[in-house]
């Protein structure tokens, strides 16, 4: 454990051809939609304490919340004036349906009223004149040369609305959004990579590197799979989308790829830090964004981002954790 907590320990990653100086530990604000107002002042000051140690990337979605999550990172920027601050959210699709799929209509997912409409909303919620990145919530290849989309992004560049754009890809999908990346108009993407999803190194990351276009890694814990704290007996509250998420097969699949990591922790180490880790090895990976509602895990999280690597052995040894897995009813 790290006791000397300070922006200094904080590293960052340049954020392909945008040139920003990112946080290669960002912040994940899924968490942060629908909370009462108590839990609000927990998440504002979970998000100070972000700032306080370095974070500077910050990313949102208006389906979190219907904007609530918008909202308080708009916040969080207000109140830190003398910081940049890199905001990134994300455009829902019109029929509210995720993930994407090759059946739904262009029309029905990401008309050009639609993208203007919700980029609107964005920037009302966050109190902005201008988001640093917007992101396509969902995506399918099948909408790739379709120029309604590409002659939106123009405009909302143009108009200094948005600074860049991007495509966030659906779970265990990482190479549906290829064809797109290649028409040259997005600056960065939004895609699943840990240590059991690694398919992403395959081709996304090579194309990225080579049209030298952004990536975050999100979900790092694979859901909470990867911080160790799972039992094949948990359970969630009602309501929490995990509950839909860890049907019995994947809930007891999960925690036994969990727990074949156990033996490979280094003393002193958590399985959560240990993840974290394993992604920042990879110069490919921009930034990563865990969701970290508590003040504690925003301690733990931001302090991987000092400089240590993961032995070679062991990053070797992590690889062959890898986990292919394909889209199902319930992996949303």
């Amino acid at each position: 454990m790290y006791n000397n907590y300070s922006e200094d320990l904080m590293k960052y990653r340049r954020f392909g051809r945008t040139d920003w100086q990112v946080s290669e530990v960002g912040y994940g604000m899924w968490g942060m939609a629908g909370w009462t107002a108590s839990d609000d002042a927990q998440s504002a000051k979970s998000l100070d304490l972000a700032v306080e140690n370095g974070v500077n990337f910050f990313d949102t979605a208006w389906g979190y919340g219907e904007g609530h999550s918008e909202e308080l990172l708009g916040e969080l920027v207000k109140r830190h004036p003398s910081k940049k601050l890199y905001t990134a959210s994300k455009i829902p699709p019109k029929n509210f349906q995720w993930p994407a799929k090759p059946e739904y209509a262009f029309e029905d997912s990401y008309p050009t009223a639609h993208i203007m409409e919700y980029t609107h909303k964005t920037l009302k919620n966050l109190g902005l004149e201008q988001i640093d990145l917007m992101q396509f919530h969902t995506w399918d290849d099948v909408w790739s040369d379709r120029e309604e989309w590409q002659r939106a992004i123009e405009d909302l560049k143009t108009s200094g609305k948005v600074a860049a754009m991007g495509i966030s890809m659906n779970r265990w999908e990482p190479e549906n959004g290829i064809i797109t990346l290649k028409t040259g108009l997005l600056d960065a993407v939004q895609v699943i990579y840990n240590i059991f999803d690694q398919a992403p190194i395959d081709t996304l990351f090579p194309l990225c590197k080579a049209l030298d276009i952004a990536t975050i890694a999100r979900v790092p814990f694979d859901e909470g799979t990867l911080t160790g704290t799972m039992t094949k007996e948990t359970t969630f509250p009602e309501g929490d989308w995990r509950g839909t998420y860890f049907v019995p097969e994947n809930l007891i699949s999960s925690v036994e790829h969990a727990d074949a990591l156990r033996p490979l922790i280094p003393e002193g180490m958590t399985m959560a830090e240990m993840a974290l880790r394993f992604i920042l090895m990879n110069d490919n990976v921009g930034t990563t964004i865990p969701g970290m509602r508590k003040q504690r895990n925003v301690l733990a999280n931001t302090a991987t981002s000092d400089g240590k690597l993961l032995s070679n052995e062991l990053y070797e040894e992590l690889k062959k954790h890898r986990w292919d897995r394909v889209p199902t009813s319930w992996s949303q």
